[in-house]
């Protein structure tokens, strides 16, 4: 598929976007280590899941911003643990 913007991708920008996949790849220890804090992790293997096709589609458009969602999916993890470990008392 061709970047919105009708340019070519160049190498640089699908060099980001895989580097971008590579990163939300490696969230995926996060997620699949929650089993050690939470009592279902599979609550946060869906999102994880879906994040994933969110990255590929990003990648497919506007491949530059693909570490965008990695980092959105590190900054949800995070947030998530940490609001159930205020409010459930998880801890590791």
């Amino acid at each position: 598929m061709a970047p919105m913007d009708g340019q070519r991708a160049t190498w640089p920008r699908t060099a980001l976007g895989i580097f971008g996949l590579f990163a939300y790849a490696l969230t995926g220890w996060l997620y699949l280590g929650s089993g050690l804090v939470m009592p279902y992790p599979v609550v946060m293997w869906i999102p994880w899941l879906w994040g994933g096709w969110q990255a590929v589609k990003v990648f497919r458009r506007v491949p530059e911003w693909t570490p965008v969602v990695a980092l959105a999916a590190v900054i949800y993890w995070v947030g998530f643990v940490q609001l159930g470990s205020w409010i459930f008392g998880w801890s590791a």
